[in-house]
Order: structure tokens, then sequence, then C-alpha cells
């Protein structure tokens, strides 16, 4: 580098070897010297490189324009015009790749002449302005940034004041501030530049006839009837191969600032691509204002529920709502828009109704993390929105599903009902394709928040097409890699299967074809009871009271009531001992977390609770003694051992209550009782595992959801506060479930009580766990389960000889259930694959013959500009045959996978008879 700071040794012009040039070129290729002469000459054809010129010393900056040079517009490069117009004020500013460089530039101004803004497109030069342009940007430097900014995201600033470094890095030289006309020129570059890829440039009826959604840039591999389905595919047996497969999903970090307004800022495309028509949306919105969200009886839908009362202060929009296609993560047209107020239903509607404008698909599989909740009422909704939008649910087959990623935080209950793994003809479809596209937009919402609403929806949608064209041009290698993947999964998995039936059949045989019936008579009709749904324990706090209350009621009637007190029957004694134990509980947390230096209202309210606690354990203390007198020498026992002072200063949340648990053997017992405390302690564990297991899905949820959308201290705080008392609520639970074990392993040998411990584990910390946590030491592969998440049926020693054989079956079952939906899952997602890779080679070839017919010179033989009328077929043409090279690509690539596909479609082969290497 320091070598090329002198002259390297060039005496001579390397033109006409003159002595002692001066001149040489920085963004030539070598560091030849010209004299002044020559290096204009040479430069005619180069007019916005940069020079520089030795000074005797070193070389410094000199401009093409100080050396005389003129660029002549209208004419064949190297002619002058006999009537040329110069630049306003002679000054025309120029950007370009190798920096911001002011010009002399002359336009033409013969009788013939075209108009300034055309004379500069016909040399390659985009005019910041149609009249009287004075500035303008190379092609080449838009199609540079272009492709900059979908690769790095780099804004328009940062690109701008890049190239103005290039032209000036010592802030010496005056460089003429161009970045809103730079701003202006690149939005409609990304505009123009999508109309030409979509064919609008050569429709006859001009770009104002461009329908909503044209623009987008379709997936290939989704059905798009009359485009890449056969003729007979609503008559097709399978039919579940030409499905629709759908997700929706919102994403709270491309917000946009109160800036602007669609009348100063309006969009230039309004719904031609990815975008939804903003007017008719903003009304739509406007005229359901005050439709009241219901929330979420799901434990996973903390998360929308904390987005409904999202701030938006100082935002006109909070975040982007959008419905993609589930299996290939491309965006689809009409089926973005702006959320105003977090992840409301009204939003999410209007673009799942407005995106299925497009498709007359019967079969839609939709994904969306609060599915659940969500189409409960949509068809109800439904009847809001304009008749153009309205699905008839009659005539199409529509699932609905969470995405797998987000199931575990689900309630159980929606684990089988909207999960992709049981349901037939959806593959290996998770439905978390548009999480994975986020990571790749998020980085622009720092650029796009600053924008107005149309030059944010113009760019974002400049963003999403490009992103659904990568995915296109990937097409080849990504469904090859899911093919080769799917092939020996099927294998395996089918394997598996037969080994298990096989183990099954004999004693079991009549039940394994029962078992087989439930399943495909629930894959037929998903009303009938669902066969993977897990018998969990039914027994709760309430049944179990429920139950005792009948038991009172019989012996009242019957006459056979042994209670010793009118008010107070056993069962009710013990549940109200547990009652109080719950409340000392709760005593003792609040007494802990007051502050050192209470207020005296805080004081006060606490001793208000203290006396009413200890006026309730005294009353219940007397009803006590009369079914267990000897509590009262127990009593007078441990008052004596303890001491006189230690008595005098306990707080009511320390009193032993001497339930039948805590007294064990220690003193005799009423059975009775013993039973009773038993059946309210079972369902008191389980109570506290499903609280444990609930709470631990809203943690979840919250996390992701706080890890995703919240940023700023105050949305941090207020998520804070809420995991602080999921947190609290995990906390009572396992406190609850260790006290309820404890005295479940007291009373079990009292009362014979065997097999209870499969289900009711010793609680560790580390027990408690969400799903998909790792403990220490432990990766994806080898993670274990905590047992919490394990649901048992009745205990065996509850059970008949007959229902414990069947309990005994039911977990075989059970898994031979999961084995063979993975097992059809993999089947089904090896011949979605092979019809998405037919569908992908019939959609080029479809795009390929609409491009031929754009190009017919029959069709522009009515323009009266030849050579435009070669660029339109030339640009068809082009497009033809890149359509046709992908298929050919792609065919090639694909050829020897689907032949095997094919050949052993019955007989499956393993992985290493596949030559995948």
């Amino acid at each position: 580098m320091i070598h090329l700071e002198g002259r390297v040794s060039m005496r001579l012009c390397l033109e006409c070897d003159g002595p002692n040039p001066e001149y040489k070129c920085q963004d030539c290729f070598g560091s030849e010297l010209h004299c002044s002469t020559c290096i204009l000459s040479v430069h005619a054809h180069h007019p916005l490189h940069r020079l520089q010129k030795w000074n005797g010393q070193y070389f410094e900056r000199i401009s093409l324009k100080a050396l005389g040079l003129r660029i002549q517009l209208g004419h064949i490069t190297g002619r002058q015009c006999v009537n040329p117009h110069r630049a306003f004020n002679d000054d025309f500013v120029i950007i370009d790749i190798f920096g911001i460089h002011e010009v002399s530039l002359d336009f033409c101004g013969c009788a013939i002449a075209e108009s300034r803004m055309q004379q500069l497109l016909r040399m390659s030069l985009f005019p910041s302005t149609t009249s009287d342009p004075k500035t303008a940007a190379t092609f080449r430097v838009l199609e540079q940034y272009h492709l900059l900014s979908f690769e790095s995201k780099i804004s328009a600033y940062e690109f701008y004041h890049g190239l103005r470094r290039m032209s000036d890095n010592t802030g010496l030289l005056l460089i003429k501030d161009r970045y809103e006309s730079f701003m202006r020129m690149i939005r409609e570059w990304r505009h123009l530049k999508m109309l030409k890829r979509s064919g609008q440039g050569h429709d006859p009826k001009g770009v104002e006839a461009t329908a909503q959604g044209e623009c987008a840039v379709l997936c290939p591999a989704c059905p798009h009837p009359g485009k890449n389905l056969p003729d007979n595919w609503k008559d097709a047996p399978r039919r579940w191969l030409y499905g629709l497969f759908l997700a929706i999903d919102a994403n709270f970090r491309l917000k946009r600032k109160a800036v602007s307004n669609d009348s100063v800022d309006p969009s230039l495309s309004s719904g031609w691509a990815y975008f939804v028509e903003d007017e008719a949306y903003k009304g739509f919105l406007d005229s359901n204002s005050d439709n009241t969200q219901e929330k979420s009886t799901c434990s996973s839908h903390n998360a929308v529920n904390m987005a409904d009362t999202k701030s938006n202060r100082g935002l006109a929009a909070t975040g982007l709502g959008t419905v993609d296609c589930a299996r290939h993560n491309m965006k689809r047209p009409n089926a973005v828009g702006d959320l105003q107020k977090g992840e409301r239903y009204v939003n999410m509607d209007y673009l799942f109704f407005s995106t299925l404008r497009h498709t007359v698909i019967d079969t839609l599989n939709v994904s969306y993390d609060i599915a659940c909740q969500w189409h409960k009422k949509l068809w109800h909704r439904m009847s809001t929105f304009p008749v153009s939008m309205h699905l008839l649910p009659t005539f199409k087959t529509i699932s609905f599903f969470v995405p797998k990623f987000h199931l575990p935080a689900h309630i159980e209950e929606c684990q089988t009902s909207f999960s992709f793994n049981f349901k037939s003809g959806v593959g290996r479809t998770d439905g978390e394709a548009p999480e994975r596209g986020w990571a790749n937009i998020n980085p622009v919402a720092s650029s796009t928040k600053e924008m107005g609403p149309g030059a944010r929806r113009d760019t974002l949608d400049d963003y999403f097409g490009d992103s659904n064209w990568k995915k296109v041009v990937k097409l080849g290698h990504t469904m090859l890699h899911k093919m080769k993947d799917a092939l020996p999964e099927r294998q395996d998995h089918h394997e598996a299967l037969d080994d298990l039936e096989e183990g099954l059949r004999g004693e079991y045989s009549a039940a394994l074809a029962q078992w087989r019936e439930q399943v495909e008579a629930w894959e037929r009709d998903p009303a009938k009871p669902n066969p993977f749904e897990r018998r969990a324990e039914t027994v709760t706090m309430a049944s179990v009271r429920l139950e005792l209350a009948r038991d009172d009621q019989n012996d009242i009637q019957t006459g056979t009531c042994l209670a010793l007190h009118e008010d107070c029957t056993p069962s009710v004694l013990i549940s109200t001992g547990l009652e109080l134990e719950e409340q000392q509980r709760r005593m003792k947390a609040d007494r802990a977390g007051l502050r050192v230096h209470a207020t005296d209202n805080q004081e006060g309210k606490m001793l208000q609770r203290n006396n009413t606690l200890q006026r309730r354990i005294d009353t219940w203390t007397k009803l006590q003694e009369l079914y267990m007198p000897s509590l009262a020498a127990l009593r007078v026992s441990e008052s004596s051992v303890s001491g006189g002072i230690a008595t005098a200063v306990a707080t009511p949340e320390t009193v032993k209550l001497w339930l039948p648990s805590q007294i064990g053997k220690t003193a005799p017992c009423d059975t009775r009782l013993q039973t009773i405390e038993w059946k309210l302690r079972y369902a008191q564990a389980h109570d506290a595992l499903r609280s444990l297991r609930s709470n631990l899905r809203a943690q979840t949820a919250i996390l992701k959801y706080k890890d995703r959308n919240l940023r700023g201290q105050g949305a941090n705080t207020r998520a804070r506060n809420t995991l602080k008392a999921v947190e609290a609520r995990l906390e009572a639970a396992a406190s609850t479930y260790e006290r309820a074990h404890k005295a479940l392993v007291v009373l079990a040998p009292l009362l014979n009580q065997i097999g209870w411990h499969s289900s009711l584990r010793p609680l560790n910390r580390a027990d408690i766990r969400s799903m998909t946590d790792l403990l220490w030491g432990e990766s994806e592969g080898t993670r274990k389960l905590s047992w919490i998440w394990n649901m048992r049926g009745a205990a065996p020693d509850e059970m008949d000889k007959d229902n414990a054989l069947e309990g005994e079956y039911f977990f075989f079952v059970l898994e031979a259930s999961s084995l063979r939906a993975r097992a059809m899952r993999w089947a089904e997602e090896v011949e979605l694959l092979k019809e998405e890779m037919r569908r992908i080679l019939q959609f080029f070839e479809w795009d390929a013959q609409c491009w031929d017919e754009r190009g017919l010179e029959d069709a522009l033989h009515d323009m009266d500009d030849d050579d435009e009328r070669e660029g339109l077929i030339a640009y068809a043409k082009r497009q033809a045959s890149l359509c046709r090279r992908l298929a050919e690509s792609f065919r090639t690539s694909w050829t020897d996978t689907l032949a095997l596909a094919d050949i052993f479609n019955h007989s499956l082969v393993t992985q290493q008879d596949m030559d995948i290497d």
C-alpha cells in the first residue's frame, strides 16, 4: 500500500508516451498514469471514476469535471449534441458505487429529444424527480444497495454516508447532501423492480390494472388450482395431498412510531403484494373497535392477554400480524397487516380471511399458537366481515393446530386435540414457520420504525418478496434434504410399530383391534373420543368433598349418622382442618414477605388476620377433641415439653393442628378420620400437581413472550412482576404437595394403602421444571421429562382384576398409539414431499408459459417503439428461460432420490441403501 502512494516508476503516459504524466484513476484496473488529454479520452466512457493528480509531492483528489469532462445525454457516448442544454447551475449530482460526484451534464436539446427524465433513464441514471432533475443515482448503486439491504439489513442512511465518506473521508470537501433524494429514489426503485418482476410492465392495461396481491412471489410448492394441481384434484381419493397449510403469527418488534400519516406518505402499491389494502383494513378495524376480546381459558395464553394490554404510547403500530404458508415459510398475498394494540382477534381474522380470497382450496390446515381459543367463534366473527371475504365452512375441511414448539405450554387437552403429531394428512409439519422468518426480518425494525406508513409498508413488502424469492431458488436443496431425512425415518418408525404390535398380540389381540378401530374412527371424525388422550387422574379436592358430603347425606337419611356434633361431621372436621393448614401456610408466607419497617396499616391488617385465624383454630380445636379425645393429653404433653414461654409467643401459623397424619401411631385415632384424611390428602396432592403443571406452562409462555417481544424497562418490569406472581404460585403448590405427600406416607401403612407411589412420588426442586427444561449436563438428545408430567391412571389396588389388566394394557396401547401416529406422519411426509416436488416443477412450467405469452410478438405489435417492444420480448424470454432452468436444475437433483422413493414405496429401505453421502 505504501508503494502505491508513489508514481510506481511511471514517467511516460500509457496512451501517448508523453512525458511527465500526472493523472491516475482509483477505480480502473492497474495504477498507470496518463496525461491530461489522454485521461479525458480514456474516461469518456467512465465519467464517474475517481481521479488523482500528482502535485509534485503526492497524489491529491481531482474530479473529471475540473478537467473539463462533460457528459452528453440523448446521443451515443462520445458524440456531442448540436443544441446541448446544461443542467441547472451546471452542478448535476450523480450517486454511484464509487461515491457522490458533481459532474458537468448536458441534456439533448434537439427537436426529437426525449424528456430529461427519459434521457437519464436511457443512460441507466435514475432521476430524483420527474421534472427538471438535478440529482440522479446510477442503476448499479441502487441495485447494490437493494441487495445489501436484503443481506445485511443496512439502512439507507448508513449506505449513503458510506458513499459520502468514499468521496471524502476528511470533512474538508463540501459534498452536497442528497440523502433525502436517495431515500426517494431507492423507494421508487424497489417499487418498480417489484412491478417489473411480476409482469406488470407487460400488461397492456397498465400498472393501474394491478390486482390485489398480484405482485407477491407465490410459493411454488403450495397448491394453486389452475397452476400446479391436476384437473381432478377435487375428486382425488387422497385429497389431503392438496391441502393448504397456513401459519398465523404476530411480531411485536416491527413497530412503527406515530410519525407522518397516510395522506402525507401513502403507499405506492396499496395492497398489491403482501400487506392488505390499508384503507379498507383500517376502516374495518374502526367499525369494529368496540368488540371486546374474550380472555383465554388456556394457560398458554397469558402472553396474549399481556399483549392485549400492551402499551402503544407514541406508536402508530405495535407490530405486525402475518399469515404464512406453514410448510415452506413464505409470506402469502394480502396476509400482512399492522397491529394497533396487541394481538387482537379482529386484526388476525382480517388477515386470515383476506389471504384466503386468493385460493379455492377446500382443505385447510391452520396453525396458530392460540388456535385452541381463536377458532371457537371464528365463524361467528366472520359474519361481521364483507361478503367477499366470507368462507363457506360447510364446503371446506378446516383443521386447527397449535405449533409444536408452543404446544407444551398449553393445557393437556390441547396437547392432543390440536397436535400436528396425531392428526392424519399433515405429515411432519410443525407450524413454526413464521418464527423462523422473524430472525431474518427483525434487524430492519430499527429503520422501519422511524418511517412513515406508506414507506414502511413498501419497504417491508420488498423484504418479504426477497425472502420468498430466496426460498424459491433454494427449494431444490430444501426439498431434497427433507426427502432424504424422511425416507429412512419412515422405515424406522414402521419397523418399530410392527415390533410393538407383534408384542401386543396374543392376549391383547382383541383389544389391539379395538384400539385401532378407535384411532381410525377419531381420524375420520374428530368429534369421536380422542384415543390419544392420556387417562389422567380425575380425583380433585372438590370431587372428594362432594363424595364425603353425599356419604353424610346418606347416613342422615338411613339414620346411621354417628356425628358427635350437630354442625360438624367427621368429614367436615378433617376438611376444615386442611383449610386451616392452608391458611397457616399463607399467613406464614405473607408474614415473611412483610417489610421490616411495615406501615401501621399493614401491621393492622396482619394483626386482624392473625386474630381471625386464631379464633377459627380455637373453635375447631374444641370440636376436634370430641372426635379425638386423646388430643387433650397430647397437647398438655407438648406444652410441657416446649415450655410456657414458647407457648406464650406462639403465632397462629405455628400452632400444631394434630390431624390424624400428625398423630400417626403416637395415640389412638378413629380409622374413619384417617380414611377421610387419606382421601382428601390424595386429592390435595393431585390438585397441587395440576397447579404445578399449569403454572409451569404459564411461566414458559410468559418467558417466551418476554424474550421475543418485550423491550424497554417498563415492559420488562411488568413482565418480571407477572413472573414473580407465577413463581409464588409454584412455591405454594410445591409446599402443598409436600405436606400432602408427607401425610400420605404416614397414613398409608395405617390403612394398608399400596400402589399410590407410582403417581405421587417425593418432590425434589429439580422435578419442578417445564417439559422443555434441561438439567445440568443434559442435552436435547439426552434430556428426561420430569415425573410430574407423567400422569397415570388409577392405582392398581383401587381396581378389580379386570380393571388392573386394562390399566396395565393402557400404557402399551398409549405407546402404540403414539408410535403409530409417528409412523403415519413420516409416511405422509414422504407423500407430501413427492407431491410438493411435482407441484414445484409444474408451477415453474406454468410461470414460464405465462412469460412466453407476455413475450409474444403478436401481443406487442401495436407498440410504436421498436426498442421498447424488443425489451419487453427479451425480458419475457429471459424470465421464461429462468423458470425452465430452475425446474431442470431441481428435476436433475431430485431424480435419484425420487426414483428410490417410488421403487421402495412399499418395501422400505435403510439410509445405508440410499447413497445419501
